[in-house]
């Protein structure tokens, strides 16, 4: 890694890994992008990021890993597992405000559904619809914007979700830390190493 200096925040994250390391050909295909539990100095759980930026963490030395999964990415003389869960070795203040409203956190909150039809997808077969749209006076807050696919927002077009014949399938709000911990609890329950951190 270079030696050029860096102030080792959460949040400071944006190095590549696949230019040092490759994903082995055991692993699977999406192991960078897969959630990975982050955890504050206190072992608290407060976030979720992709393993991709996980990784650059550990590398840093902003945080270590405290569970890994199977995959592993390697280079010339390295083998580096991929983790499941990272703890940062600092201890971090969490402000108890709402999250930045920001298109991933929007997908993030929704959990990359669509709030019409309710189909999962990936964040690239996501857009963001305005509930009341733009060209109605509607803002561009956390409660008038929601996760759709691209079907879902063209059928609804400029026209209110009872207008279009459509309905929500939750309220949106603002994305806070109650909401935060309540999606890991979520995403938790599919993974053991998960689990012993959310306090099941």
């Amino acid at each position: 890694m270079s030696g050029r200096r860096h102030n080792p925040t959460f949040d400071d994250h944006r190095h590549s890994v696949t230019a040092v390391f490759g994903i082995h050909q055991d692993s699977h295909p999406h192991a960078l992008h897969a959630p990975v539990l982050v955890l504050n100095a206190s072992y608290e759980p407060i976030n979720i990021c992709a393993a991709r930026r996980a990784i650059v963490l550990v590398l840093k030395g902003v945080a270590m890993a405290e569970e890994e999964t199977g995959d592993f990415l390697h280079a010339a003389r390295l083998a580096f597992r991929v983790p499941s869960v990272i703890r940062l070795l600092e201890y971090r203040r969490i402000p108890h405000h709402t999250r930045a409203l920001s298109r991933k956190n929007i997908l993030l909150r929704d959990r990359n559904t669509c709030q019409y039809c309710g189909e999962v997808l990936s964040a690239s077969d996501l857009t963001l619809d305005h509930v009341v749209p733009r060209s109605r006076g509607g803002a561009s807050t956390w409660e008038n914007l929601v996760a759709a696919c691209h079907t879902c927002n063209r059928r609804k077009g400029n026209h209110m979700p009872l207008e279009a014949g459509m309905k929500l399938m939750r309220e949106p709000h603002a994305f806070n830390l109650h909401t935060s911990r309540h999606i890991m609890r979520l995403m938790g329950r599919s993974d053991d190493k998960w689990r012993k951190y959310l306090f099941y």
